[in-house]
């Protein structure tokens, strides 16, 4: 028996058409799949309605995938696939498997054989470090920093000196409510001649990109309070 694929299905980052945020072809595939793997069901509901899938969505069936999953549950997840039928990853916004749960997913699907597709869509990641002018050539993903402000500290001092010495863009996210203090960490503890960029609400009507060095940055700041921001961070050697 022919084993199913896995298609990996963006979503948008945030309130837009469908036309701003994904090609057509994405919500063609969706529209074949009766069966995805999803963050959450609720949210996941939305996108396919926003998709404009054909099938009720009341009909389509939705596992669940998030950092609650226990690495046990993932074989359950590709039994589908195993026995032939398609099946779409989503994420909660923007790339599956980027910053997501679903990378282990991915993983597993490779190890059992079955097809991986990813589908053309937005990065918040990429989009940022586009638009911040650091290095597009060498750069790395950290994810979540430490919340202790000291611990905080020390990390963002390691990081600029790992950039200032490898000449490398680095990128990380928090949490949306921690987003002020996180942008305040950043002006404090690195240096002057070092670029912070701060890319919020991308792809959105409010979006929102400043990138300066920390001595140019405006005294006026942007309140990215619970505002999806990507940071970046740039010591150029």
């Amino acid at each position: 028996m022919a084993l199913g694929t896995l298609y990996l299905i963006p979503t948008p980052l945030g309130e837009a058409t469908l036309e701003q945020s994904l090609p057509s072809a994405v919500a063609t595939q969706a529209d074949q799949l009766r069966t995805f793997i999803v963050e959450n069901s609720k949210t996941a509901r939305q996108h396919l309605k926003w998709l404009n899938v054909s099938t009720p969505i009341r009909d389509l069936l939705l596992h669940e995938l998030n950092e609650h999953t226990k690495v046990a549950q993932l074989e359950s997840l590709l039994q589908p696939l195993l026995a032939g039928e398609d099946v779409g990853l989503m994420s909660e916004a923007g790339c599956p498997a980027i910053a997501d749960p679903g990378a282990d997913l991915v993983r597993l699907a490779h190890r059992r054989g079955i097809c991986v597709k990813p589908l053309i869509g937005p990065s918040s990641i990429l989009l940022a470090l586009m638009a911040s002018g650091a290095n597009g050539q060498r750069f790395s993903f950290q994810g979540y920093l430490p919340v202790d402000a000291n611990e905080r500290k020390q990390t963002l001092q390691k990081l600029e000196q790992r950039s200032r010495q490898f000449d490398e863009a680095i990128a990380f996210i928090e949490t949306p409510y921690r987003n002020n203090q996180m942008l305040e960490s950043l002006l404090q503890n690195c240096q002057q001649q070092t670029l912070i960029c701060s890319a919020t609400d991308l792809s959105t009507a409010t979006q929102q990109i400043i990138s300066r060095t920390v001595g140019e940055w405006p005294k006026d700041k942007p309140d990215l309070h619970k505002r999806p921001t990507v940071f970046v961070l740039y010591a150029k050697a």
